[in-house]
């Protein structure tokens, strides 16, 4: 077949870079001194026997994180460091994970070196053969297998254009075996590139055969992982390499297909003999060292130049017969492997020769990636800028263990350093990502369906929910959430019900509401929007109020909405129910935005200093919104007889708002365990007349500690259909309340999370 024909066809083009990924990365955990720890697999990532995300490997402290199935880059890295992020900040405090293929020093003992404690017995004793035939020393190494799958659409159009009589199923087939031959033929090149494990400590050889200087990469030489010289695979055909696989386990020399480590395999499902009932759907690339520069041991740069070298391995022509050409790349990546990282290939002809190559390849198809090429072929000619090159740079410094440690406690501390935050989705909204990171915790199969939109669905097993917001789910009705975001609606129904709501009234336009002003002027009345949420547009006015003032909270609550609201003002404090399946999982004090003076700095230093605690962000993205200094504040001001260059006196609060809400720069306290059973009880009672599942309810109570007796004990002054479950997370003050848990556990009963 005239691959290379059939790629350069106008209707094959706008499909060449089409293609799905699936990472799978090894790492072992460690001490945050770089010593191989000797705890048990994290209890609190789920039952390991199904976990889609988080396994264990060979030994009980090697982690394998795994990737879904995705069709970008950018989406295969999101779901690589989110699964990252998940299982460092499940591991105990005091773990992290050793970021280079390569083990950490290793017990003296053999013995010592921990098989994985598995549920099924079968697969511990394949580890215990595994160990019996190979060392456990050996299987203590890690690195990344990355999963490759040409698209759809490009191996349809491939097919058409093909000038052969063949069927679809065939084609594919025969497209794959090339791809493999050539892979196998010029992977070295890889090696060269991000080859990552120059080096190791003596106790991973078990004799005194092992290189003697540095090189490219121990692990993809004959000293790694690798099957005994007698297991012999031809990759001809799918059927020969069927055939040979078979002979080697019929023979004794695999115990099973999936023992064969080859640096590609064919593969048609999650099971290695699912390629003999499926075909090829895809192939698994084995030799790609971790990447110690890189958090989560692969970047951007790295996987894309693996997807054009994989566009290449089918435009480039085949020289010699398959079994011949494939031995050949064996002695020239073995070679290259065993290359002291500081010196130039004895490949270099060659190597300059792929690139020339691969950059008439781009050009001819019209895509991109000249730039990215032309990188890394300056590695060729500078053989410091290769991986193994610079590990081995900072060893000759500091020492292997040393840089290791150090390299680890970094991506550790960014792990840590904002944990309401899930790597990879940071820009979605912050209830979102925390009901992400625990579903990927405890196992429950995540896909986000519009990041915008926050659309996630859920799988585990059979059971499929979708959930916007982090926690409109399909538990609640649909008339529910229209129900709760129309205020009027709202009060009305509990009013009807029996509850104390605040009396007011409801105005359909500026002139009309601005005729109020002697109804309410003398009274403590609140102005807000009739249908939004976060507290924008709400003014709260106490006492004796202007009419300059009066109009100018009608202006903002009508910016947000083309219904006001103007309704009395209740005292008391305000605070925040969560309701969750006809419970009260957490209650929240929310203290206005405020500041509290030093006598020496002014209001807006003050402000600007609070707006620098790291939990305070913007948009929803941090636990804690950051004060602003806007009109609504600075009318707050003005009735203290202040302004934002007034310097408070030492000890003084400053209040900003009148309205409590976390998102207009209020300060979150849990009080949970401090409200009287009778006002959870109110506030249950209420979501159910709502006929919702899930709500956050705001009651005004002027003393939680006191039963309730009579509606004077409180008032109900607004329920949410999507409250906020972040700032319960993560409080200003008091105890955190894992609200998106309690949302999982709602949705997956079944589960006993």
């Amino acid at each position: 077949m005239n691959t290379k024909k059939m790629m350069a066809q106008e209707k094959v083009k706008p499909f060449l870079l089409q293609a799905r990924y699936g990472i799978e990365k090894e790492s072992q955990r460690v001490t945050l001194n770089g010593d191989l720890v000797q705890t048990d697999h994290p209890t609190s990532v789920g039952n390991r026997s199904f976990h889609p995300y988080i396994q264990t490997d060979f030994s009980e402290t090697q982690l394998e994180l795994i990737t879904p199935v995705t069709e970008s880059v950018d989406e295969v890295l999101a779901y690589l460091e989110a699964i990252h992020d998940v299982a460092q900040r499940s591991m105990p405090k005091d773990e992290m994970m050793w970021p280079f293929s390569m083990p950490p020093a290793l017990p003296e003992k053999e013995g010592d070196i921990q098989i994985a404690k598995l549920e099924r017995h079968a697969d511990v004793l394949y580890r215990r053969y595994l160990a019996r035939e190979y060392g456990k020393r050996k299987q203590m190494v890690s690195g990344i297998h990355f999963n490759f799958e040409y698209g759809l659409d490009l191996i349809k159009q491939l097919h058409l254009a093909c000038e052969e009589e063949v069927s679809m199923e065939d084609f594919k087939t025969r497209l794959y075996m090339k791809i493999a031959r050539n892979f196998l033929r010029y992977r070295w090149l890889l090696t060269y590139l991000f080859g990552a494990s120059p080096l190791s400590e003596a106790r991973y050889f078990e004799d005194e055969d092992r290189p003697k200087e540095p090189v490219r990469s121990i692990r993809t030489s004959h000293f790694g992982y690798v099957n005994k010289p007698d297991v012999q695979v031809s990759y001809e055909t799918l059927s020969r390499y069927s055939e040979d696989l078979a002979e080697n386990v019929a023979l004794g020399r695999l115990s099973e297909e999936k023992e064969f480590y080859a640096p590609i395999r064919m593969r048609g499902g999650k099971k290695v003999a699912d390629l003999f009932h499926t075909g090829i759907r895809y192939v698994e690339l084995r030799n790609i060292d971790l990447n110690p520069f890189d958090r989560v041991g692969i970047d951007a740069d790295e996987i894309e130049f693996i997807h054009l070298f994989m566009l290449y391995l089918l435009w480039t022509d085949e020289k010699l017969p398959a079994d011949e050409w494939v031995a050949e790349g064996n002695r020239i990546s073995d070679a290259v492997s065993l290359e002291h990282p500081a010196k130039p290939t004895a490949y270099l002809t060659e190597g300059q020769a792929i690139f020339t190559e691969m950059l008439q390849m781009v050009a001819a198809l019209e895509v991109d990636g000249v730039e990215l090429l032309e990188k890394y072929q300056t590695w060729l000619s500078q053989p410091k800028e290769t991986l193994a090159a610079r590990i081995l740079a900072l060893d000759e410094a500091e020492g292997q263990a040393a840089v290791a440690t150090e390299l680890g406690r970094q991506f550790y501390a960014q792990a840590w350093e904002r944990p309401y935050q899930l790597a990879g989705f940071q820009e979605m909204e912050l209830s979102t990502q925390n009901l992400l990171f625990d579903a990927i915790q405890k196992g429950i199969e995540t896909e986000v369906l519009d990041r915008q939109d926050q659309f996630v669905k859920l799988q585990h097993g059979e059971h499929q929910e979708f959930v916007k917001n982090g926690n409109m789910t399909s538990k609640d009705t649909y008339i529910a959430p229209l129900l709760m975001a129309n205020k009027t609606v709202t009060k009305m129904v509990l009013a009807r019900a029996g509850f104390r709501v605040p009396d007011g009234e409801t105005f359909g336009s500026l002139e009309e509401a601005k005729k109020a002003y002697p109804r309410f002027a003398q009274k403590a009345f609140v102005i807000k929007p009739k249908s939004t949420n976060f507290g924008l547009g709400i003014t709260i006015f106490k006492g004796e109020t202007s009419i300059t003032d009066f109009n100018t909270g009608l202006s903002l609550a009508f910016a947000e909405d083309d219904e006001v609201i103007i309704e009395e003002f209740l005292p008391g404090t305000e605070y925040r129910f969560f309701v969750i399946d006809h419970q009260v999982k957490a209650v929240l004090l929310r203290t206005p935005a405020n500041v509290i003076g030093d006598g020496e700095h002014s209001i807006e230093e003050l402000v600007a200093e609070k707006n620098a605690n790291p939990l305070r962000g913007m948009n929803h993205r941090s636990p804690l919104e950051k004060i602003q200094l806007g009109e609504l504040e600075q009318l707050m001001l003005k009735e203290q007889a202040l302004r934002i260059d007034s310097i408070p006196e030492k000890g003084h609060q400053v209040f900003l708002r009148e309205n409590s809400n976390v998102s207009t720069g209020g300060d979150s306290i849990d009080v949970t365990d401090e409200v009287d059973e009778s006002y959870k009880q109110l506030a249950i009672d209420a979501v159910e007349v709502l006929g919702a599942s899930i709500s956050g309810i705001d009651l005004i109570i002027p003393d939680i500690a006191k039963p309730y007796e009579s509606h004077m004990d409180y008032g109900i002054i607004e329920a949410n259909f999507n409250p906020m479950m972040h700032m319960h997370i993560y409080p200003y003050a008091g105890k955190s309340r894992r609200l998106t848990m309690d949302v999982l556990r709602f949705l997956y009963p079944e589960m006993n999370i």
